[in-house]
């Protein structure tokens, strides 16, 4: 099915219309090559070249400044209270768990501190950060939203796939709990998979879906624009993990 080229014309045709499935409708294909992406795959069946893994965990720690700094904006953008709240309640976690996982993950797999506290970003980190700035700094919550929204939402989608594919049904745990892997691999399908971040992200989107379908014609391309090259810059960011991974490691120290 052909994406509508406008939201309006969308929800014309669908039962239940919601601005983000419009928006990840029209990301097509990068949406699927994203969250189905060989890098995701290997990841959840434990197959993944752990070289590989440590390149993107330090291109991914690249950004955390700028991806805090964007949650930053939406805490002040955002329309009520309740909303600060939520989202500064995510900070906490990306600030203090994410951030320790990040320093125990990276020193088991053999990457100095020196290299993954002040990487050398790839173009398409480089393009990341730039797109998170912009999308903060000209425009409103919206704009915003457009670049939060794919970046979680890809995550969630690809980690609780993972789970359910590998993981141990019978758990009592998050998802992934039993899925005999690294616990650099098992930790980071379960920080994407548990409850806790599939509600935020779900909230993430009602919070896109309220405000979307308020927006003027040109604020509304502006915001689909942002969301489909932030779907494209994902797809491309596992993809840069395959180039060169033994750059990342430095050979003096053993996992």
């Amino acid at each position: 099915m052909t994406a509508a080229e406008t939201y309006e014309a969308y929800a014309d045709r669908v039962t239940d219309p919601r601005f983000t499935d419009w928006l990840r409708e029209r990301s097509q294909p990068d949406w699927d090559a994203a969250v189905e992406h060989r890098f995701v795959e290997e990841l959840g069946a434990g197959t993944l070249d752990e070289d590989a893994f440590a390149a993107y965990l330090v291109q991914d720690y690249a950004f955390v400044d700028e991806l805090v700094g964007t949650f930053g904006h939406a805490v002040g953008q955002a329309p009520d209270m309740a909303s600060k709240r939520r989202l500064v309640e995510f900070l906490d976690t990306v600030t203090d768990e994410e951030d320790d996982y990040f320093e125990r993950s990276v020193t088991a797999l053999g990457v100095s501190e020196s290299r993954w506290q002040d990487p050398e970003p790839t173009p398409a980190t480089a393009a990341f950060i730039d797109l998170l700035g912009r999308a903060a700094r000209e425009g409103g919550y919206a704009e915003t939203l457009a670049v939060l929204v794919p970046a979680e939402w890809i995550y969630e989608s690809w980690a609780t796939a993972a789970a359910e594919t590998h993981g141990d049904p019978d758990s009592d745990g998050p998802p992934s709990t039993g899925m005999e892997l690294p616990f650099y691999f098992a930790e980071w399908v379960d920080l994407h998979a548990v409850d806790s971040f599939v509600a935020f992200v779900d909230w993430l989107r009602r919070e896109l879906d309220a405000v979307g379908p308020t927006l003027s014609p040109r604020r509304e391309t502006r915001v689909a624009s942002l969301f489909d090259r932030t779907v494209a810059l994902e797809r491309r960011f596992f993809e840069t993990a395959y180039e060169n991974p033994q750059a990342t490691v430095d050979s003096e120290v053993s996992p």
